[in-house]
């Protein structure tokens, strides 16, 4: 579902589907209210409306950079997104530290 919101937001596409293997697995789906096992999800069916995701690093990585602690702050890198208008934001925070005070 999160892989289908971000994606909402910048124009991209994406299906999925339930891999119930066994019967007790559709059982209990069918307790869940999915009445067609081998139904086709579009992206619209796991995010739907006005869908917006926000995202912060905690470590470094190809999209957004880690928390770094510094001597007085804190900073952190973080990604949000909307769908309806397709606005992307990127902040880079500093927070005090308020223990340091």
């Amino acid at each position: 579902m999160l892989a289908a919101a971000a994606l909402r937001c910048i124009g991209g596409q994406m299906q999925g589907r339930l891999l119930l293997n066994s019967e007790e697995k559709v059982a209990r789906a069918a307790t869940m209210g999915i009445a067609d096992p081998h139904k086709i999800y579009q992206m619209e069916d796991m995010a739907c409306g006005d869908v917006l995701f926000a995202a912060t690093g905690v470590t470094d990585g190809n999209l957004l950079s880690g928390v770094k602690f510094g001597r007085d702050s804190i900073q952190t890198h973080t990604i949000v997104m909307r769908s309806s208008s397709g606005t992307v934001r990127e902040i880079k925070a500093r927070h005090q530290d308020l223990d340091k005070f």
